[in-house]
């Protein structure tokens, strides 16, 4: 090989080591800074919920979430901060300290004095630990025991024990042993190697022992194959299978060394140059979510990403980490960082452009290429550059040959660079973006509209076409992005949120397009679609078919990270990627541009850079996507695989009653299980803490719950539910979790019972209610019998007066009107002489009016039939004997046959006698008495009318005998006895001229009958 060759060799060699070297491992620290305790980091485990634990050398023990630290120490209970070892089982934690063992469970330490304890290792029959002095285990009667296995185990530092499924692999300071028993009945014990062992592995039925100064030894137990000794690396103080057939070492002073089990190769490592802050690695560990995390003495502990994103930032080779601006131009990606310049990257390496007199040391904020390959550059405060590359022959003679002079063609490559600024012409110093359009090229400025230009290189020439500000129309002159469309329009946005775009020279402006004052950062077109990223409003979509397009928010159920956009980029697989200061979203959209998905990508994805900037993205040849962030340059490579998620796990922290933890139940044994929690009458206030662990993505966890069979709650980050007042009775507290991909979790149930008061319960409340109804009971039957006791005697005294009243009626039947028989015989005998007829028939009717009268008087009841028969007769004796003729009538409108309705005797006579008497024998006219009889459903309804002078006139003139008085009130009261108040109705019948035309008495009994 020629000198020449030797040195592009070297050259390429050195190359590929800068892009080698500047690759960082994905690397993500933790330090004291982030609330970690203390920065030597011996071990790290994962308990079932999802939260790592970490062992310090001094700060005790800590938990981690994904982003919050939780710390326990010796004033907590701890044995020792120094630790060496972690183990987690069930609800315990195993903490191997310096001074033995600490168990913790839930938020107690039980404590353990041993030597140091280094290991752990756990098989069917309990859990062992190696330590400074041979091996203990660990039984469920919470004892710890030294095991005596062999003199020189039992007094030797264990660093591991390992089980190939025959015998147990035991690497010590002394050597490696393996053995098929840890205990005294070990019939097989063997001393493979003589070294200082500091771990073992098995893998793909091999062992891979790990000494400290002499390499890593390897031993196939089935084959009996020679060993294998691979004396790098050195300085071991760990082993750890990841990724199926990759040995990770962890070594004292060169990092991790990363070993293919199959053909014992370095595939890489991991170290300073990588990444790492320290050399000095402790372990490593592989979490449910493939995260491989490495603790390190002294630099804390980092997370290793393996994913698609590369970042490149400072310690990777970059001039500084604040990233402007990112443009790919042919096979290579120039960016400018920090004020230090433009910086270009290709397959070759990072290189960064010497400083340019008169364009050193200031911000880049724009980056682009024209049709020629040249680079533009804008910048802040001191216009734009050009970078010009020509290739060019040269003609060089070749003495070698001293008999002909040869002339040799050479290809070289000349760089040129122009500034272009106020002070050759170009108008304007501050650039916001620049654009290369068809044959012409446009610059935003921050606030002096847009210019458009054109550049002869070869001439030295530049032209300013066209300046646009408030004379073309464009109010807002601080212009925030310009960008093409397919249609070689020029669109703008401004601070304010206006819109426009130039054609043809001609400017028109859309005006506030968002109908507010929101300031448009960033425009992208995609398949006729704008794009419009805000501050603070998210993204915007419109046609640009027609000349007024109609822009609407992306929509969807998911949501972005953040509504302030920076930048906008569509990837090769048609997803949206937008920046923001919280990383990157992935943003997949449907054909009406809805949001069907969002995948984000922050510091705990591998997007390091977090804050991304304006104009600083692009994508490659290659697809891949380039994103300029505050903290570096991050670069996305797409593939069909990905990181799978995984559905997240809920458990149950803490219940708390009345304020107080009820640490007297397993929360997991009691979680989807029939077990009920019994609580008094009292206890109504209760607590609930869950929680679900994502190391990826710990703030995008979200809860809903409900109790009983109501409805579930909206999701939210709210972890904690608290109930007061709660009913008695059963109760059912049910909660679910769902991830950042919206996965959600399978509900876990916790129930209780919270016991009713006395008052309150069935059976004391069925007892009150028959005591207070055995108590009605006999206050109504003390009533009843009161009531029954008094009506016996109201009825006795009222049958007495009823009895009284009959005998006083019965009595005046008896007692005819003396004068009305003294006048009845007078009459007869003078009708002897001249009317001897009349005076048979007056006889005759007056001998059956008495026997009548005698008969009736015998009974309590008669029938109505036989009562008109009686007044008939009476009727016919006093026609007889009046001294004037009248008329009577007697009229039955009864529904009922009188036969059949029973009336009491002599009833009705005395009102037919007043009627007569009283009535028509005192009146000038022609005589009329009218009877009527008829029945309602309850009662029998009589009327006797008749046509006298009145019955208020006449009490004025008659003269009362005892007899008459004495029958009508004995009537009226048998009447109201019989009937009750107001049965007897008596009124005066007048004529239109008001003078009297008779008397109307009408009364109502009980209508009896005789069935």
């Amino acid at each position: 090989m020629s000198k020449k060759h030797t040195t592009y060799f070297l050259l390429f060699l050195l190359f590929v080591s800068s892009i080698i070297s500047a690759q960082n491992s994905q690397l993500r620290s933790y330090s004291i800074e982030d609330g970690l305790p203390q920065s030597q980091v011996y071990d790290i485990v994962q308990d079932e919920i999802g939260y790592l634990w970490l062992g310090t050398q001094g700060g005790g023990l800590c938990n981690f979430d994904g982003t919050n630290f939780s710390i326990w120490n010796e004033n907590d209970g701890l044995l020792s901060n120094y630790i060496h070892a972690l183990y987690t089982s069930n609800d315990s934690l195993y903490i191997g300290t310096n001074l033995g063992l600490s168990i913790k469970i839930k938020n107690n330490f039980l404590n353990f004095k041993s030597p140091q304890v280094n290991h752990f290792y756990k098989s069917e029959k309990g859990l062992y630990l190696g330590t400074a002095q041979g091996i203990y285990s660990y039984s469920n009667t919470k004892k710890l025991k030294k095991l005596s296995i062999n003199t020189d185990i039992d007094s030797s530092i264990i660093n591991a024990i390992v089980f190939d499924g025959t015998f147990y692999w035991i690497a010590t300071n002394t050597g490696l042993w393996k053995t098929n028993k840890l205990d005294g009945t070990a019939i097989q014990i063997e001393k493979i190697e003589e070294n200082n062992f500091k771990s073992v592995v098995y893998n793909n039925h091999k062992i891979f022992a790990a000494t400290y100064r002499d390499g890593i030894l390897i031993l196939d137990p089935k084959n009996n194959e020679s060993p294998i000794l691979l004396r790098e690396p050195l300085g071991i103080n760990a082993m750890k299978i990841h990724n199926k057939n990759e040995l990770w070492v962890a070594t004292d002073n060169d990092g991790i060394s990363i070993i293919d089990t199959q053909n014992y190769a370095e595939k890489r490592n991991i170290n300073k140059s990588k990444g790492l802050s320290v050399s000095h690695i402790r372990k490593t560990f592989t979490d449910r979510q493939s995260n491989i995390w490495i603790a390190t003495s002294g630099g804390g502990f980092y997370k290793y990403f393996q994913n698609n994103f590369q970042h490149f930032d400072a310690s990777s080779g970059l001039k500084g980490n604040r990233i402007y601006a990112v443009h790919h131009a042919k096979n290579s990606l120039w960016i400018s960082s920090s004020e230090a310049g433009l910086t270009e990257i290709d397959t070759l390496g990072i290189h960064h452009i010497p400083k340019i007199k008169g364009f050193s040391n200031i911000k880049i904020k724009t980056i682009t290429s024209d049709d020629y390959g040249n680079i533009w550059a804008g910048s802040d405060g001191n216009g734009i550059l050009l970078r010009t590359t020509k290739t060019v022959d040269s003609l060089v003679p070749d003495y070698s040959d001293s008999l002909n002079v040869v002339t040799k063609v050479f290809t070289k490559t000349v760089i040129k660079n122009k500034v272009l600024n106020t002070e050759n012409g170009f108008p304007f110093d501050w650039i916001r973006k620049l654009v290369k359009g068809q044959n012409t090229m446009w610059a935003a400025t921050y606030s002096s509209g847009i210019i458009q230009f054109n550049y002869d290189n070869e001439r030295d020439s530049l032209v300013i076409k066209k300046r646009y500000g408030k004379k073309t129309g464009i109010t807002d002159l601080y212009i925030k992005d310009i960008a093409l469309d397919n249609q070689n329009r020029l669109w703008y946005a401004t601070q304010t949120g206006l819109l426009g775009y130039i054609q043809d020279g001609k400017q028109t402006a859309l005006g506030a397009v968002l109908n507010q004052q929101t300031t448009i950062r960033t425009l992208l077109f995609h398949q006729d679609k704008l794009f419009l990223g805000t501050a603070g409003k998210g993204i915007l979509v419109s046609e640009i078919s027609d000349n007024t397009p109609i822009f609407k928010p992306l929509k969807g159920a998911k949501k972005m990270s953040s509504e302030n956009i920076y930048q906008l980029i569509f990837d090769n697989q048609g997803y949206l990627w937008a920046g923001t200061e919280r990383g990157v979203d992935k943003i997949q959209l449907n054909q009406d541009s809805d949001i069907e998905d969002i995948y984000h990508f922050g510091r705990n994805d591998g997007f390091l850079g977090i804050e991304t900037c304006l104009n600083a993205v692009d994508k490659d040849d290659k697809g891949h996507l380039w994103f300029g962030a505050l903290y570096g340059l991050t670069e996305y490579i797409p593939s069909a695989a990905s990181k799978s998620t995984l559905k997240p796990e809920i458990y149950f922290n803490d219940v708390q009653v009345a304020y107080k933890s009820v640490d007297t139940i397993n929360l997991k044994a009691w979680t989807n299980t029939n077990k009920v929690l019994n609580l008094t009458p009292t206890q109504t206030q209760l607590s609930f803490a869950y929680r679900s662990v994502d190391i990826d993505h710990p703030n995008q966890i979200e809860y809903r719950s409900k109790l009983n069979q109501n409805a579930w709650s909206p999701w939210s980050k709210e972890n904690k539910q608290n109930f007061a007042g709660l009913a008695y009775g059963a109760h059912q507290f049910s909660v679910q979790s769902r991830n950042y991909r919206w996965e959600e979790s399978t509900p876990i149930k916790f129930n209780f019972f919270i016991d009713s008061p006395l008052y309150k319960k069935a059976a004391f409340q069925w007892a009150v209610i028959g005591f207070a109804l055995l108590l009605l009971l006999i206050l109504g039957w003390l009533y009843i019998r009161r009531i029954r006791l008094k009506n016996k005697a109201d009825k006795a005294q009222l049958q007495i007066k009823n009895d009284l009243l009959t005998l006083e009626h019965k009595a005046l039947q008896l007692q005819m009107n003396p004068h009305f028989i003294f006048n009845v015989l007078n009459g007869i005998k003078a009708m002897a002489i001249n009317k001897p007829d009349k005076m048979n028939a007056t006889i005759n009717s007056f001998a059956t009016l008495l026997r009548e009268t005698l008969n009736n008087s015998r009974k309590d009841q008669i029938t109505l039939g036989q009562e008109i028969k009686t007044i008939r007769h009476y009727i016919t004796v006093e026609q007889l004997m009046a001294a004037k003729p009248f008329t009577f009538t007697i009229t039955s409108n009864c529904e009922l046959d009188p036969e059949e309705i029973l009336v009491p005797p002599m009833l009705i006579q005395p009102f037919v006698e007043n009627a007569i008497r009283h009535g028509i024998l005192k009146g000038d006219k022609a005589g009329v008495l009218q009877i009527e009889f008829n029945t309602t459903e309850h009662y029998l309804h009589c009327t006797v009318i008749d046509n006298g002078i009145g019955i208020f006139k006449s009490q004025e003139t008659k003269i009362k005998t005892d007899h008459q008085s004495m029958a009508l009130t004995v009537t009226k009261e048998r009447l109201t006895s019989i009937s009750g108040e107001n049965a007897l109705q008596i009124t005066e019948i007048k004529n239109d001229d008001g003078t009297i035309a008779g008397t109307n008495i009408t009364f109502k009994i009980p209508l009896l009958t005789d069935y």
